[in-house]
């Protein structure tokens, strides 16, 4: 449940702090895992960012965004956040969504 509450969080972080509006047509939507241990938790997002951006400072913001977010939703002390850019996705790419 953290996780999933994690993910949306990072779907709304990414769309504020990285301009990647939250459709289904762009990139794939970010990912979260939790390891909750007593009274708090340890994040890893993974997610894609637009090309080009300032990745450490996005990320940096993004991951503050979540650690709140998560904290208010569910009352847990988030300890560390980590997250791996998956891939950096041009305009191009943005608007003919994920080709496999």
């Amino acid at each position: 449940m953290v996780a999933r509450i994690a993910a949306r969080a990072a779907r709304t972080a990414q769309s504020r702090r990285a301009a990647i509006p939250p459709d289904r047509s762009g990139p794939a939507a970010p990912s979260a895992s939790a390891a909750v241990r007593t009274g708090s938790v340890r994040l890893h997002l993974a997610m894609d960012l637009p090309y080009p951006t300032d990745i450490p400072h996005v990320c940096e913001r993004i991951q503050h965004d979540v650690a709140k977010q998560v904290t208010r939703l569910t009352g847990l002390e988030v300890g560390e956040v980590t997250l791996t850019v998956r891939r950096l996705v041009t305009a191009a790419d943005a608007s003919r969504g994920r080709v496999r």
